[in-house]
């Protein structure tokens, strides 16, 4: 686990671009599954590509005029059994972070995973999500 004041800049980063921050099972899943209107769900982390491609990312998506319902994040190292939670709903992908999901009515839509943000630039990253707001949202 990653102490507090090591992680709360890089979770209000988010929080300050409108993100709802979900630190236990039961918020995550409160949100995940309602069967009505659609989720942003960025699975935040402390390293390198967090900070230069994916958190960027998922603000600049969500300044599209389509964009989900609901912005929320779950932190990495940090909320533990909120994290493991997401994951259940991201299945089958397996476990990444960073990694974003959009869900519709409950159902998962669109996964960006680790291994698609790792050495991309932040615009390429916000299109692909953008692309997807605008197909789901």
């Amino acid at each position: 686990m990653y102490p507090e004041h090591m992680t709360k800049p890089m979770a209000a980063e988010l929080e300050n671009a409108g993100f709802t921050s979900l630190k236990t099972p039961e918020e995550v899943s409160a949100i995940l599954e309602q069967k009505e209107g659609t989720v942003f769900l960025v699975i935040n982390s402390v390293c390198g590509c967090a900070a230069a491609n994916a958190r960027p990312a998922a603000i600049a998506a969500a300044k599209n005029e389509k964009h989900p319902d609901r912005l929320v994040t779950v932190f990495a190292g940090v909320d533990g059994a909120a994290v493991a939670k997401a994951r259940e709903y991201t299945f089958p992908f397996p476990p990444s972070s960073p990694s974003m999901a959009v869900f519709k009515d409950g159902k998962l839509v669109h996964m960006v995973e680790r291994h698609m943000i790792e050495g991309r630039p932040a615009k390429m990253i916000a299109d692909n999500l953008v692309a997807a707001f605008n197909e789901y949202c």
